[in-house]
């Protein structure tokens, strides 16, 4: 059937009031200017409440809760996170009481690692990966790996190992090393490894027995923590696959154990969106029980705000 050029007729569309319209945003939601002085509280008082903006204040109001109401607070540290520098700031939220326990991955323990013993990280592989040189640094592929046989032999994770370790060293920088002020201040630190990913695998010393045995036992430490959620926050930083995934299978054990994880906020924050963050980390564990958000923003930017908001929002300095 063909169609003939027919202008529609509009003479019967009917309207409505627009005052009796259910809108989506109002003025009350809107953003107002800043005041020179006001500070973060200030700023963040600004912020409209919508979309990204109003998750932002939902996610500080969820940890303030949480350390309130003396609830666990646990958080998932890609490498990235370390490699841009923000390991000064999760150490004072560590020594303020927002930090329960910390997960992160076989890289973020080297970073962390080679921050400790040298004050740097992170080589440049563009430069080294063609001469042969990536990853061959002698002291993390010797020292790393040693110390996560040895802790091994000692009944130890390898979070557990490598801040221990540090601590006993005297580690130049161990003051901004989140393995080893977890050592100190007595925060579960686990790691969970990929066989392969990490450069000290690429070393002789490195033992496939050893990191096997170390990681899994902190899986088992990280699920234990992971079932004193109820009522807390978990937040991935930075883990695209890994720790995602750890999550998803700790929440699975929890739950298969009959702990509660009722009104667990989940937070994934990175500067792009995945899918297993998405699904693993915000969607799946919160369904029906509590409540996930994703953060989009550059780590170096969003962590320290976050931070700082934390700490203009706490009315109890623990330290």
């Amino acid at each position: 059937m063909k169609l003939p050029y027919e202008e529609f007729d509009l003479s019967g569309v009917t309207t409505y009031p627009l005052g009796s319209r259910e809108s989506k945003v109002t003025v009350v939601q809107c953003a107002t200017p800043y005041t020179k002085g006001a500070g973060v509280d200030g700023w963040l008082k600004t912020l409209p409440s919508l979309l990204a903006a109003s998750d932002f204040k939902a996610v500080v109001r969820a940890i303030l809760k949480a350390r309130e109401d003396d609830r666990a607070i646990v958080w998932g540290l890609g490498a990235h996170v370390l490699k841009t520098g923000l390991s000064p700031v999760v150490v004072d939220l560590m020594e303020r009481g927002f930090v329960s326990a910390i997960a992160t991955n076989g890289a973020g323990i080297t970073h962390d690692f080679e921050i400790a013993m040298s004050g740097a990280t992170s080589e440049d592989v563009d430069a080294t990966l063609g001469a042969g040189r990536f990853g061959m640094a002698e002291e993390t592929g010797t020292l790393l790996n040693q110390v996560i046989v040895d802790g091994v032999g000692a009944g130890l994770g390898v979070g557990q190992a490598v801040g221990q370790f540090l601590v006993e060293q005297g580690a130049p920088f161990s003051r901004i090393s989140i393995a080893a002020n977890a050592h100190r201040l007595g925060i579960p630190l686990t790691a969970h490894v990929a066989i392969g990913t990490d450069i000290i695998h690429m070393h002789p010393r490195a033992s496939g027995a050893a990191i096997g045995e170390a990681s899994l036992r902190d899986f088992r430490y990280f699920a234990s923590a992971v079932a004193r959620l109820e009522g807390g926050v978990f937040l991935n930083c930075g883990s695209a696959v890994v720790l995602p995934e750890v999550f998803l299978k700790a929440v699975a054990l929890a739950r298969n154990d009959g702990r509660s994880l009722d009104s667990m906020t989940t937070v994934n924050l990175d500067f792009l969106r995945h899918y297993r963050p998405l699904t693993n980390v915000v969607m799946r564990p919160t369904a029906g029980t509590g409540k996930g958000y994703s953060l989009t923003g550059h780590h170096e930017i969003m962590v320290p705000l976050l931070a700082a908001a934390l700490i203009e929002g706490s009315s109890v300095d623990q330290g």
